[in-house]
């Protein structure tokens, strides 16, 4: 197919790099395409021309949504008024369901016609189940990042979804270990990798928790420990490590931070995607979360999983130990994280466990996740998938 149009909505920094690697696949097999919407840094050294900022609405959790809240449905209403003057060939929101549903929502409603796919399912088989058949009056196709999540929903109601794998499968070779950086995990003191987050709020509320942990850790174990901080972050978080009683390294660089991870013996990191990162990467992991108590009442209320950590819902187990809220203390971190250091029955549990993600989440005929969401996206075009069906 030549001369497609196609316009790609990104909500956040995660999107934007979603965006830039479905930009270069779609190029592929569609040489020409152009390109419109909504994206950030990634996207941009892609060939792509945002709209506005990506800062703008990159937002997370309820009172930082309702701080921005003006500003966020201007710019809901900008980009859906650019996407129906534009009448691309496809809309491809890709996640923040906050922000790209709204967008969806009215691109469906004034210009039907545009077919709309959404890359990345909202986490439907974790809380507010039904999310999904509310989805399938405005998206007419899901791109899942997770092999359980057509089969949620298809239980659930949802739009049409197809698994095409998780990004990282695509960094499988700088998450991977050589046989030195194994030899390095061995050493003494213990490589360990401290991750409190990459949002302003997340790591605002665990740095302290983390340093107590650390402090507690370094007083029976050896460490040497590797901070990675977001770039736009790291002046903040080097401000709170400085209360922290335990030496830390701070990186930045995306290649520092794996390396940390390849040579790495424990990590102690906030939920999210960074956990499926050092699961692939062989590193046995604490996990920890906090957020405010308004959002704790309203989470306890949705929350429909038995684990909030990627690894442990892939694998169906709890892998990972994980302290969520009131369970996230110092001494609760330290004790979970000193057996992972020093080795034993619960490293090496968690270890087989996490050797079993390869075949769970590895696409079967070797493709890459870019690759098979690009597909998808050109077939719906080629086989002129009805909306809204």
């Amino acid at each position: 197919m030549s001369g497609l149009r196609i316009w790609l909505v990104a909500g956040e920094d995660s999107g934007d790099q979603l965006g830039a690697k479905l930009m270069r696949a779609l190029r592929e097999g569609s040489p020409g395409v152009a390109f419109g919407g909504v994206g950030g840094e990634a996207m941009a050294e892609a060939g792509f021309a945002s709209l506005f900022p990506l800062d703008d609405v990159a937002v997370m959790g309820y009172l930082p949504v309702l701080a921005r809240a003006r500003t966020l449905l201007r710019r809901i209403r900008e980009t859906a008024d650019d996407v129906i003057a534009a009448r691309p060939d496809a809309l491809v929101i890709i996640d923040s369901p906050g922000f790209t549903h709204a967008v969806a929502k009215r691109v469906r409603k004034k210009a039907p016609g545009i077919p709309i796919i959404d890359y990345v399912s909202p986490s439907v088989w974790a809380w507010r189940p039904w999310r999904a058949k509310g989805m399938r009056p405005f998206i007419d196709h899901v791109l899942a990042l997770l092999p359980f999540e057509p089969e949620a929903h298809r239980r659930l109601g949802g739009p049409p979804c197809t698994y095409v794998g998780h990004p990282l499968i695509e960094r499988l070779a700088e998450l991977r270990p050589d046989a030195g950086e194994r030899s390095r995990r061995e050493t003494a003191p213990a490589p360990l990798v401290i991750l409190p987050g990459s949002r302003r709020s997340e790591f605002e509320r665990l740095m302290p928790v983390f340093g107590a942990a650390l402090s507690r850790v370094a007083a029976e174990v050896a460490v040497e420990v590797v901070l990675p901080a977001v770039p736009r972050h790291r002046e903040r978080i080097v401000a709170l490590a400085r209360d922290w009683t335990v030496p830390v390294r701070i990186v930045s660089r995306e290649g520092d931070k794996y390396a940390a991870f390849r040579g790495a013996r424990a990590a102690l990191a906030a939920s999210g995607t960074v956990t499926l990162e050092l699961a692939l990467s062989g590193v046995p992991t604490v996990v920890a979360y906090k957020v405010s108590r308004i959002e704790e009442v309203i989470a306890r209320r949705l929350i429909q999983v038995p684990s909030i950590v990627l690894p442990n819902l892939i694998l169906d187990r709890n892998a990972m130990p994980e302290f969520v809220q009131g369970e996230c203390t110092p001494d609760r971190l330290a004790r979970a994280l000193l057996p992972l250091l020093r080795g034993g029955s619960e490293r090496e549990a968690q270890l087989s466990a996490l050797e079993r993600l390869d075949g769970l989440t590895i696409l079967p005929d070797g493709g890459t996740p870019s690759r098979a969401a690009a597909d998808v996206v050109l077939g719906i075009l080629a086989g002129g998938v009805a909306p809204g069906r």
